[in-house]
């Protein structure tokens, strides 16, 4: 029991939010995982939509890495197909589809970057694009019959959009599908995410209840500030400090930051 209560005090550290029931719930699933003698599968999945992970990715990761200190599973979804659909979380336009080309291009490099932080030898890594790449309308049928239009349309960003008058295009509204039946393939106990992926997480929550498995708890972090001062950190904004910048660029980048954020990072 003290060791739990180590364990939960550890990875409760700068959690934003844990969905439902906060630090109760993972003292719970800790408990029920080491009296069942399992690891807990830890999900984090990461789009890859340029060639460069980011010091915003490593909230993340850097969480992922305490998981795997204390003897928990990794898994690392890499989104080859959701990816070329376009995350539209906490957007307010439409995100440009990428050509399944350019995503392989852009994830080639991404494993040797996670490895600085997280031993990939004791990660379980996995492409989405493995099950995806073999749905049929059947199966995205069956999938999309899981969820509401009026769940969908409770998203923020899109309620925001359809407020505006601005479009909403279906390939959109269907990503939180693909990314909560991620949750579902991989049975995931924990799913990673920033703040703006809370909606995202929590569908593959309700996904996995219509799959008849256990639901995940749905663990945010914070959102890392970009070096303009005012946009989340991103690859879409060029506001970043990317993981292979040289040791000089990082240096640089970091000294550009406005003052008010030194603390955050």
């Amino acid at each position: 029991p003290e060791d739990i209560s180590k364990q939960v005090a550890i990875l409760m550290q700068g959690v934003d939010e844990l969905k439902p029931g906060g630090a109760d719930a993972l003292e719970s699933l800790l408990k029920k995982a080491q009296e069942e003698g399992r690891q807990l599968r830890v999900k984090l999945g990461i789009d890859p939509t340029s060639s460069d992970l980011h010091l915003g990715h490593m909230v993340c990761i850097q969480k992922l890495k305490q998981f795997q200190d204390l003897g928990h599973l990794p898994v690392l979804i890499l989104g080859g197909y959701t990816a070329q659909v376009g995350d539209p979380s906490g957007r307010n336009e439409m995100r440009p589809p990428l050509t399944a080309e350019e995503v392989l291009k852009h994830a080639e490099t991404y494993l040797d970057q996670v490895e600085k932080v997280i031993d990939l030898s004791k990660t379980e890594v996995v492409n989405n694009a493995t099950w995806f790449g073999k749905f049929t309308m059947t199966n995205m049928l069956q999938l999309s019959s899981r969820f509401t239009v009026n769940q969908m349309i409770a998203k923020d960003a899109f309620g925001k959009r359809l407020d505006a008058g601005s479009p909403l295009y279906v390939h959109e509204i269907l990503y939180p599908l693909l990314q909560g039946y991620d949750s579902v393939e991989v049975k995931a106990d924990i799913e990673l995410g920033g703040t703006d992926q809370t909606f995202n997480l929590m569908v593959g929550r309700d996904l996995q209840k219509a799959y008849c498995q256990a639901q995940q708890l749905a663990m945010t972090l914070p959102l890392l500030v970009g070096l303009d001062g005012s946009k989340k950190m991103s690859k879409t904004s060029e506001n970043y400090i990317a993981l292979n910048d040289s040791a000089k660029e990082i240096f640089g980048k970091v000294m550009s930051i406005p003052d008010d954020l030194i603390m955050d990072y």
